[in-house]
């Protein structure tokens, strides 16, 4: 099997079997699409849902934001077959890694729902929210995904430290 891994503001689209798309989210969203009967789909893997109304975009930040980045995979997909009608999506990440960040993965995952419901893409399966980390693994070919939780990255309070070993008196040089 053939691995493709994408990473935020990368898509990749497949029509051929045996083929797997993978990325890494925290508060990112990866939203997974796949026509069943034209056997195409895709994946994407964006930053922010869109871009604040005060904030110029770049053309090369164009496909970190949702807005973009969920387009473009919707019109590559239809490039090799797809119908927009038949697609079927997986939404996976949105997770609140560091809680001094704000709900940057909660924007992030409501706008991935709204831009589902706005555009009547069915959402099949998702697994938004929370505070883990998530590994996507995507068989576009066959529209199945398996996401896999990292364990709770928010500590609750800090670790504690170390014991110093005891004091013997010596004096070690390294």
């Amino acid at each position: 099997m053939r691995r493709v891994s994408i990473v935020q503001g990368e898509n990749a689209i497949v029509a051929e079997p045996e083929v797997m798309v993978s990325t890494l989210l925290g508060s990112c969203v990866a939203a997974c699409l796949y026509d069943p009967v034209a056997k195409v789909g895709g994946m994407n893997h964006f930053l922010l849902g869109e871009p604040g109304a005060d904030h110029h975009v770049g053309a090369n930040e164009m496909s970190r934001y949702g807005v973009h980045a969920m387009e473009l995979l919707i019109n590559g997909m239809m490039a090799r077959g797809a119908l927009r009608s038949r697609l079927r999506a997986h939404l996976y990440g949105g997770a609140n890694i560091v809680s001094g960040l704000g709900p940057i993965g909660s924007s992030n995952a409501a706008f991935a729902r709204r831009f589902m419901a706005d555009e009547g893409i069915e959402i099949a399966h998702s697994d938004l929210g929370g505070t883990s980390a998530r590994k996507i693994e995507f068989l576009p070919h066959e529209g199945r995904s398996r996401c896999t939780k990292v364990a709770d990255m928010v500590p609750e309070r800090p670790p504690a430290p170390l014991p110093l070993p005891a004091d013997t008196g010596e004096l070690e040089l390294f």
